[in-house]
């Protein structure tokens, strides 16, 4: 049996998707969905399609650029399909692929645990804090 170098090592984890090195896609990815608003688009996407208007009133706090930005990021990792329709003036909708259906859930329970716990992690940063 072959003895491996470090660099052999690494290459071979990068090849496999090792998350926790830094040049790998898959972390790129975790980057990406680690995003607040990534999250919270593809929660306000989970009711069905959504114009960009929509989207910017349910997203309270999200700039046009960034949610212009987190939008197309979402449709060119084929989690967020856009539909133009021609019309005066132009509707464009917004809509979770299937790839991006199957994530919904756990970015919901995300979500939901932030909601379900924030009470205690304010109390944590108090007593941290105090």
């Amino acid at each position: 049996m072959a003895t491996r170098t470090a660099a052999e090592h690494r290459a071979e984890a990068r090849r496999a998707y090792d998350a926790y090195l830094a040049g790998c896609p898959a972390r790129q990815l975790l980057d990406r969905l680690s995003d607040k608003w990534v999250t919270l688009v593809l929660n306000a996407l989970a009711d069905g399609p959504r114009r960009y208007a929509g989207l910017s009133r349910k997203v309270a706090g999200v700039s046009q650029k960034m949610l212009t930005q987190t939008l197309r990021t979402l449709e060119r990792d084929g989690l967020v399909s856009r539909t133009v329709t021609p019309s005066v003036p132009v509707r464009v909708d917004y809509a979770l692929t299937p790839l991006g259906e199957s994530l919904l859930p756990v970015v919901a329970a995300v979500k939901e645990w932030a909601d379900g716990h924030i009470e205690e992690v304010e109390a944590a940063r108090a007593a941290y804090d105090g």
